[in-house]
């Protein structure tokens, strides 16, 4: 009995998997189609840049030697560890030889509770005019976070000094959540104010940015971006888009990859779609609800989060709200 249910599990399974790869949502055939640039494999590799970035023991980390530094990229090359102490902010530049890349991984919110976080990006109205771009409007925090802190200028440095031993060298920007966002304005700001060639962006669970006139310039200025979304992630759906608002709501670029799971009893079947050029593919993400943490929190099986005993710790001596991560203001 037990083999003949396993076996029919077996061919529901096959046959789910079979449907869902041959069947194409109505209105798929108006899409305009484009080019795929997405790479499995390059992706798993850069979640975990996008994991390791979130370490807060900084000697392993420029040692390159953590726990999250042994896997695919073991034989990476840090150049530069950069902390913004005031902004809790970090992030690595360093040299990838089996990607012939510069990378630069940007880690993820740190200073507020996922709770108020999401419920700032909730109610966050466009509110600050892209430089140079007509009628492209942005989210100031995000655009801040990368341009008016420290970040900016010893990322810039770490490139350029790169970059005179090795110019041959591409650059790959990463980084989940806001690290994401802040990829995105990293990668504009060295290909527009520094002419910087060859830039390749993959992020995870990034939230909106800004308007439609910013998404159609950002991806016009950076063609080789992959923005990988998750399940049900809560993160990729905020700051809301609405339909019929036009250029004052906030809309994703492309390309959008999303990863998503069928479950038949207890067999779990995980698939990629490449959406379309929209930018906010209603066959995508957003054909769900973005409701789960869990989902935002981890990418391709990859842990996207601070998880030491030092965090353990703080977390039960105060009591504090779930966070995105750990921040070393926070610590007395």
């Amino acid at each position: 009995m037990e083999n003949s249910t396993r076996r029919v599990l077996f061919v529901l399974g096959a046959l789910l998997i079979f449907l869902s790869c041959a069947m194409i949502p109505r209105g798929r055939h108006n899409v305009h189609k484009h080019d795929v640039l997405y790479n499995r494999t390059k992706a798993l590799s850069l979640v975990e840049y996008a994991s390791a970035v979130y370490s807060v023991d900084d000697v392993s980390l420029l040692a390159w030697n953590c726990s999250r530094c042994q896997g695919l990229n073991k034989d990476f090359k840090i150049h530069s560890l950069i902390v913004d102490v005031q902004h809790c902010l970090q992030a690595f530049v360093g040299v990838a030889e089996d990607f012939n890349s510069i990378v630069i991984a940007f880690r993820g919110t740190q200073k507020t509770s996922m709770q108020n976080w999401v419920e700032d990006l909730y109610f966050k109205e466009l509110d600050l005019n892209y430089p140079g771009i007509s009628d492209a409007m942005v989210h100031r925090g995000f655009y801040a976070a990368y341009h008016n802190t420290t970040l900016r200028e010893q990322v810039v440095a770490a490139v350029q000094s790169i970059k005179q031993l090795r110019s041959d060298l591409e650059v790959t920007i990463t980084g989940h959540s806001m690290g994401g966002a802040m990829a995105a304005f990293c990668a504009l700001d060295l290909t527009v104010n520094y002419g910087v060639k060859n830039i390749e962006v993959y992020t995870f669970g990034q939230p909106r940015l800004g308007n439609a006139v910013f998404a159609a310039f950002y991806i016009a200025t950076v063609p080789r971006t992959i923005r990988v979304t998750h399940a049900h992630d809560l993160v990729v759906h905020l700051p809301p888009y609405y339909v019929r608002m036009g250029e004052k709501t906030y809309h994703h670029f492309p390309n959008e990859v999303w990863l998503y799971k069928i479950s038949v009893d207890r067999l779990h079947y995980e698939f990629e779609q490449i959406c379309d050029s929209s930018g906010e593919d209603p066959y995508c993400s957003r054909s769900v609800s973005g409701n789960s943490v869990a989902d935002h929190l981890n990418y391709y099986g990859v842990y996207l989060r601070t998880v030491d005993k030092v965090l353990a710790s703080i977390s039960d001596s105060t009591n504090s709200s779930t966070e995105l991560g750990y921040c070393r203001t926070e610590v007395k």
